[in-house]
């Protein structure tokens, strides 16, 4: 099955990339743009049958490699 991760910076957590990208889109003439905030896709396959326990062990995944869980989030989609 195909895995998807999405980590982002929890919030209150200064994203100085994402300041940069704001920065340049406002340079560029899109001032109208905010709150800009950058994260990284973890995209792969996983064998076995069952999505649930396949979620579990995604998440183990992240609680340990994926993301660094003091300063970011995540979201697991399983497909």
């Amino acid at each position: 099955m195909r895995v998807r991760v999405h980590v982002f910076l929890k919030p209150g957590v200064l994203d100085v990339q994402g300041k940069a990208v704001e920065n340049a889109l406002h340079g560029l003439g899109w001032s109208g743009v905010s709150d800009v905030r950058v994260g990284k896709t973890v995209e792969f396959d996983l064998a076995g049958p069952d999505p649930a326990a396949a979620e579990g062990e995604v998440r183990r995944m992240c609680e340990t490699l994926l993301a660094n869980t003091v300063i970011e989030g995540y979201r697991i989609e399983v497909a």
